[in-house]
């Protein structure tokens, strides 16, 4: 997944450990967000909590999309679509459009509040997939650190 200077540079890169606490930060505000969503699609109360909680939420978005095409500059040395998360940066693209419209039709009142929860269901379910695939490729890097430790270790021989 990573060549041995790409190792490297994300070790190294200062934006690691920010992605690293933006992402479960990020999951936490997505999972209050949630709850508090589908409680005022069910109840028709909390229209202000939900809809500032999808505000946190997407806070948390940019702020993770922009913090990542850095540490992707750092370590790939482009900002976005590097060949490694090509397919995760096409789909945060989707994401982060969702989330955009969101944010535009809360501010013009475009849509109903109702529209604009089930809309950010919407973005929410590209998040999930999204997420998914962040967390299919930690669970690669850790195999990828696990094969390159086996052979980079020194052999013994009896």
């Amino acid at each position: 997944m990573y060549t041995p200077e790409e190792r490297r540079r994300r070790d190294a890169s200062p934006w690691t450990i920010v992605q690293g606490i933006l992402a479960p930060l990020q999951l936490l505000a997505f999972l209050v967000s949630l709850w508090l969503v589908l409680q005022f699609l069910k109840t028709g109360e909390g229209a202000a909590a939900a809809t500032t909680s999808v505000i946190v939420k997407t806070a948390f978005l940019y702020a993770i999309m922009i913090t990542g095409a850095i540490w992707e500059r750092e370590v790939f040395g482009v900002w976005v679509f590097a060949p490694s998360f090509f397919w995760e940066d096409v789909v945060s693209t989707v994401v982060i459009a969702l989330h955009t419209a969101y944010l535009y039709v809360w501010l013009t009142d475009a849509l109903p509040v109702r529209e604009q929860m089930l809309l950010a269901l919407l973005a929410y379910s590209t998040y999930v997939i999204n997420a998914a695939q962040f967390f299919w490729k930690l669970q690669l890097a850790k195999r990828d650190r696990r094969v390159v430790a086996l052979e980079t270790a020194p052999m013994i021989t009896s």
